[in-house]
């Protein structure tokens, strides 16, 4: 109920209060997005397998952001697209979770049967 509660104040937040981002931060909160997107469905796949480690969870979120950001700051200063890299990396993750998810929702509904 708090992870709903919680996307619903950030929409609200979003759409109610107008922030622009400078266009030289849209790379960073791009990959930011996405290291929490991939964070968040890896947690949610996990705890429906049964394996869910809450440090695993936050080490994970932490450290994939961290190495991120570095990487796309390494990537500015040398004016190489690195951050594509984690782009590809988190999408594909996140898509692969989100099959897993899906799997499993439709066999948890199958065992109701």
């Amino acid at each position: 109920m708090i992870p709903i509660i919680g996307l619903i104040v950030g929409l609200l937040v979003g759409i109610f209060l107008p922030y622009r981002i400078p266009a030289g931060f849209s790379i960073y909160i791009v990959v930011i997005i996405l290291s929490v997107l991939n964070s968040v469905f890896g947690a949610v796949s996990s705890n429906l397998r049964g394996r869910f480690d809450m440090k695993l969870f936050w080490s994970g979120l932490l450290g994939n952001t961290a190495l991120a950001m570095l990487m796309t700051f390494i990537g500015d200063q040398f004016g190489v697209q690195l951050y594509l890299a984690a782009v590809f990396t988190f999408g594909v993750r996140i898509f692969s979770n989100f099959a897993v998810i899906r799997r499993k929702l439709f066999s948890l509904d199958e065992n109701k049967e």
